[in-house]
């Protein structure tokens, strides 16, 4: 290790993404399901890019949270609107 090298103790910078790989990215996420796979693999994946990694990894976080709150709304009205329609009856 040289204390010397002006890089000493510095992150490795990564790759910058070209507007071209951010229009295919977001060209592959037009296609359903398929979406959801590479989601999984970029987030996943370790040979990637690292900027498309955690912005993977953000969307699938985004993506669960957006499925508990409509579990949580589906249950919660749900339940009201048969309460409801078994009142009427």
């Amino acid at each position: 290790m040289d204390q010397n090298n002006p890089n000493f103790g510095m992150q490795p910078v990564a790759p910058v993404m070209t507007v071209g790989n951010w229009v295919v990215t977001f060209l592959v996420m037009l296609i359903p399901v398929v979406n959801i796979v590479m989601l999984i693999v970029w987030a996943a994946g370790s040979s990637g890019n690292p900027n498309r990694k955690t912005w993977a990894i953000t969307i699938l976080i985004f993506w669960a949270i957006l499925i508990v709150i409509w579990i949580a709304w589906l249950l919660l009205f749900g339940g009201t609107m048969l309460g409801m329609m078994s009142a009427l009856t």
